[in-house]
């Protein structure tokens, strides 16, 4: 398949970043970007703000700002209640308000599974945008969310726990990765230390650090001690609530692994864990991560230093 070519298509479907970039003058430039699933939890207004944070969240990871949205929609309309989706669509409404967006309308269908998402449309400067690539070694690795949501929701559907029993992920999955404010725009404030950015999604901590790495100009460094879980991940882990998605994030992103047989099997585990409206990954310059980590915790963020990238081991990722 021939992919598109178009000098203002500025990141497109081959690199696997998280929305597309298209400039509109030397000024400015759209992200967009669309992303919809199932529900993890039965509390449908819950369902509606964690589904539009996840989409929401794309557009940040290209260092955007959210501007629109448009409503997906799946929904039997004829075998539930219509208040069901009413709450869905509230809650995807409240976090577009909460991101400055505005909803301009959307698309539904009649279909037997339920289903919800956002199209995103943002704004960066077609010079400032970041992708998924551009690491340099030295750079640390910083996450901005907790891992482990996928394992709760799987005790969850299982029975293993109740959503007042995992309410601090839902807490974390409902949170936009809103980026701080730039306070010394004019000097380039805190981003001009962030080199790369992509969000932790359905492929997991793994997988989505291994895209960071694909060009294999670099590697990475897991400190496995410093990455941040959610309140019983290891628990439900060890019980055997570890998502199919995990299963298989493990056997295709395994293999770039190195010192995995020295780590602690369940952390290494928990690493894969497929994430619902995950936190950033961000590779930041070493002497300017002070200034990150103020800026994210100051607007509310969580920012926690937990690797970084080197020559060594180009494409791979070594767990220390």
């Amino acid at each position: 398949m021939d992919l598109p070519v178009d000098d203002r298509l500025l990141v497109g479907i081959d690199g696997a970043d998280d929305a597309g970039v298209f400039r509109l003058d030397k000024s400015r430039a759209l992200v967009q970007t669309v992303d919809f699933f199932t529900p993890m939890v039965d509390d449908p207004y819950i369902f509606g703000q964690v589904a539009a944070a996840n989409a929401l969240s794309d557009v940040y990871a290209m260092g955007g700002v959210p501007l629109t949205a448009m409503n997906l929609v799946a929904f039997p309309i004829t075998r539930l209640d219509p208040g069901i989706l009413r709450e869905i669509l509230k809650g995807g409404l409240d976090k577009v308000r909460e991101a400055g967006a505005v909803l301009a309308g959307g698309h539904s269908i009649d279909d037997p599974e339920i289903k919800y998402g956002l199209a995103v449309t943002g704004e960066v400067h077609p010079e400032a945008f970041w992708t998924n690539r551009g690491a340099r070694p030295g750079d640390l690795l910083l996450l901005t969310k907790p891992l482990g949501n996928g394992i709760l929701a799987t005790a969850l559907k299982a029975g293993f726990a109740t959503e007042e029993e995992i309410s601090p992920a839902l807490d974390w999955m409902v949170r936009l990765n809103r980026l701080p404010p730039e306070e010394d725009a004019a000097a380039g404030g805190w981003r001009r230390a962030v080199h790369a950015c992509t969000d932790v999604t359905g492929f997991g901590l793994i997988g989505h650090l291994r895209e960071m790495i694909a060009d294999e100009r670099v590697g990475a460094l897991v400190e496995l001690h410093r990455v941040p879980l959610l309140e019983r991940a290891e628990e439900l882990c060890s019980l055997g609530m570890f998502p199919a998605g995990g299963h298989r994030n493990r056997d295709h992103f395994g293999r770039f692994l190195l010192g995995e047989d020295l780590a602690d099997p369940l952390l290494r585990d928990i690493l894969f864990d497929p994430q619902t409206s995950g936190g950033l990954l961000l590779a930041v310059a070493p002497d300017e991560v002070d200034t990150v980590i103020l800026a994210f915790n100051r607007a509310g963020c969580g920012s926690w230093p937990i690797g970084r990238f080197s020559e060594r081991d180009p494409g791979r990722i070594m767990l220390v």
